[in-house]
């Protein structure tokens, strides 16, 4: 039992680290579009390649309501903050309970 409790401790730790990480590269990426960044850039390429498949079905469902504001970035970081306070926490307390 206590081989599972490690096991889903260590999951929730590294899922929180990854989930942090992403807001992150996320935040970046906001604001990289708020500049004319250079499409050939390696770290603008990196950016966009990492991101857009989690934010392109946010902004297609979104559109910007012709403001030209694309809020898709603050929708998945309130979905990161939302897995990392439930899912995260929900894997720590069964990780105690196999303790």
């Amino acid at each position: 039992m206590f081989v599972v409790g490690n096991l889903l401790s260590s999951l929730a730790m590294v899922l929180d680290y990854l989930l942090s990480i992403y807001t992150y590269v996320i935040i970046a990426r906001a604001l990289v579009s708020w500049v004319n960044p250079d499409p050939y850039n390696p770290i603008v390429q990196f950016l966009f390649k990492v991101t857009e498949p989690v934010l392109y079905p946010f902004r297609k469902m979104m559109g910007s309501y012709g403001t030209g504001l694309d809020l898709s970035p603050l929708i998945v970081i309130l979905i990161i903050y939302f897995l990392r306070s439930f899912l995260v926490v929900t894997l720590a307390q069964l990780a105690r309970q196999f303790s």
